[in-house]
């Protein structure tokens, strides 16, 4: 087998394993166990908590006592085996509690299966710039296709989700034992810890620029998963509606929401044209406002007749995610000094995913529940996703009027490079 189809084979399980419940774990709390929005932004916060110290820590262990594929393999059975107890909790803090296990050991994968990928890959001389993305791009791929099987399954408001999920995540397990060696350092490292945790890079925030930039990546982080966590709920709870319990986007939502990823691949394709055109802060810009037509088109669609604006949604779905994170780690790239600048993308990361993340989740949650949601139970959906287009709007004029940077090619030629 090519180093390529083992690398493929890995990104692939890699994000099946999320793919498989991650949008579908909507309908399975509030359809099946009809557990409270509150609870279940704090649910969402977990992959936020978890990225904020977990693939740092992690990375020091894969470089100092444990290889990165043999850490891949047993942060996955771990992970396989919380995956199956999943199904068992019968209330929302204890599966709160569960679910932050889960992703203190899924989220570090990610990090991880990049550093094997990159490992190997250098080790066979391989162009990683090249290389890498058509790889990578079968992550996506994975992803989508856990969603299509869930979705063709009538598995989306099941536990049984998590049992596909737990399956691809105990076979990735096993196969990462099989894939190329990652080198460790056993001798002493000249890193501290403090620079290995990357937390040196919060002296950026004595810059009022970068200071500004990283704010605003915290603040567009917190509508980064509410899609992700919505989406599928809110096309499900169209079932008690006879105008729409028979349509295709009812039936199958997370069919539907799949179009937001096959979007993302489109759009990372487009990425290099537009940060030439425009420069990196119109690109964020655009990101922003694509944000707001994101929430804004799911505020006016159904499954009926609007179901083209849900649709629209989706593809707008690619622009809104890849554009700021592309070229926000890029400007992070253009604007740190080489010795931090691992440390910078860590901040980045740390910034949307991890506050971000935290932040969006926890706030939607109780949001919906108090001020969307009535006596009965049933949530006034247009007017939450109106709620979280104004939010984006405020967000990115904010961006817009505070944040200065002037365009220069050059960095997207250094980034080409």
């Amino acid at each position: 087998m090519s180093l390529k189809l083992r690398l493929t084979i890995m990104n692939f399980l890699q994000f099946f394993i999320w793919g498989a419940w991650l949008i579908t774990i909507g309908g399975y709390w509030f359809k099946t166990k009809q557990w409270s929005g509150t609870e279940f932004g704090a649910i969402f916060s977990t992959m936020g908590i978890a990225s904020i110290f977990m693939p740092a820590l992690t990375g020091i262990i894969a470089d100092r006592y444990i290889s990165a594929e043999k850490l891949l393999g047993i942060f996955h059975i771990i992970g396989a085996g919380i995956l199956c107890y999943l199904p068992q909790v019968n209330d929302p803090s204890t599966f709160f509690v569960v679910m932050l296990i889960n992703m203190i050991f899924y989220m570090p994968t990610i990090s991880l299966s990049i550093t094997v990928a990159y490992s190997a890959l250098q080790k066979a001389n391989l162009d990683i710039v090249k290389v890498y993305p058509p790889i990578r791009v079968w992550g996506t791929i994975g992803f989508i296709v856990a969603m299509w099987m869930v979705s063709l399954l009538k598995i989306e408001t099941s536990p049984a989700q998590f049992y596909v999920a737990a399956a691809a995540s105990i076979g990735l397990g096993l196969y990462a034992f099989t894939l190329p060696k990652c080198d460790i350092n056993k001798g002493e490292s000249n890193k501290t810890w403090i620079e290995a945790l990357g937390l040196d890079a919060f002296k950026l925030f004595k810059q009022r620029k970068m200071a500004l930039f990283f704010i605003f990546s915290m603040l567009l982080g917190a509508a980064l998963q509410l899609t992700n966590a919505y989406g599928d709920i809110f096309l499900h709870e169209f079932d008690s509606n006879p105008l729409f319990a028979d349509s295709i986007a009812v039936q199958y939502p997370a069919i539907i929401m799949s179009i937001s990823q096959v979007s993302e691949t489109l759009f990372i394709l487009a990425i290099p044209f537009f940060l030439k055109r425009f420069g990196i802060k119109n690109v964020m810009l655009m990101s922003m406002f694509a944000w707001v037509l994101r929430f804004g088109l799911f505020g006016i669609g159904d499954p009926g007749s609007g179901l083209v604006w849900i649709i629209i949604s989706c593809i707008v779905y690619g622009m809104a995610f890849d554009f700021f994170n592309i070229s926000g780690s890029l400007y992070v790239e253009s604007q740190t000094d080489q010795t931090i600048r691992a440390s910078g993308q860590g901040l980045f990361m740390m910034m949307t995913n991890g506050f971000g993340a935290v932040l969006g989740s926890s706030v939607s949650g109780v949001m919906i529940d108090q001020f969307f949601t009535s006596a009965e139970g049933v949530r006034d959906w247009p007017n939450i996703w109106f709620a979280f287009a104004a939010y984006s709007l405020v967000v990115a004029l904010l961006f817009a009027v505070s944040f200065k940077h002037k365009h220069d090619p050059k960095e997207v030629e250094n980034f080409s490079h």
